[in-house]
């Protein structure tokens, strides 16, 4: 999952280096609600501006265990 996320962010925001430190420091707000759009209508999940803070944000490893985390609750 980490790695088709990986993907899912290059191809929408190529300009954002996904392997960087950091990930939410390389976003904007669009890019923020870009992510969470792709999470939601691939996972069939719900997620909200709740869910966009810098520690779900920090990689796709963390981006995944949000996404386990959100499956785990429906």
């Amino acid at each position: 999952m980490e790695e088709e996320i990986k993907r899912m962010i290059e191809e929408a925001l190529p300009l954002v280096d996904v392997d960087a430190e950091m990930l939410f420091s390389e976003l904007d707000s669009l890019g923020v609600t870009t992510i969470l759009m792709l999470l939601s209508e691939r996972y069939h999940i719900e997620l909200t501006a709740v869910d966009a803070t810098p520690k779900n944000f920090q990689s796709p490893k963390t981006l995944a265990a949000l996404v386990k985390r959100k499956q785990n609750e429906a």
